[in-house]
């Protein structure tokens, strides 16, 4: 579980989304972002929770925040993903964990009864400041952006 908690300061990344553009955290000063952390490209779960994201874009969009996935895939991975499921925000591409380390979302899981280390489903909601408003650590898929309307 992360450490993380709300009114604590954002850590800052710098990553690339799925077109190798660069994406730091200071580029959304003075925004509202939403960062959520999912464990993987077109896997069930996490394929609902973006569509759910997708479907309520436009709300979230009126509402002032700008959205970034982020997952320890490929580009390539992120584009077809994007590509398949009509997302209209960036994947960020963390092959080495570096994001997903600073925000504490790696740790102990279990599947099936089989216990192992894994991306925690996890999103932050930071203010305009860079201070974490929420942190969502019970993401629920279904209604993930009715979850952040909550803040």
């Amino acid at each position: 579980m992360t450490h993380l908690k709300t009114g604590d300061k954002a850590p800052n990344f710098n990553s690339k989304d799925e077109h190798g553009h660069p994406v730091l955290l200071a580029d959304f000063k003075g925004r509202k972002l939403v960062l959520y952390f999912y464990p993987a490209d077109d896997t069930p779960t996490c394929t609902v929770e973006a569509c759910n994201l997708r479907d309520n874009y436009e709300v979230l969009k009126k509402q002032g925040f700008h959205l970034l996935g982020v997952s320890p895939d490929s580009a390539t991975k992120h584009r077809n993903f994007i590509k398949k499921h009509s997302l209209p925000f960036p994947l960020l591409m963390d092959e080495d964990h570096a994001i997903i380390n600073a925000y504490g979302v790696w740790g102990p899981k279990v599947l099936f009864g089989r216990e192992y280390d894994g991306l925690l489903r996890t999103t932050f909601i930071i203010n305009e400041h860079g201070i974490i408003e929420k942190v969502i650590d019970k993401v629920e898929s279904k209604r993930h952006a009715e979850q952040i309307l909550e803040v």
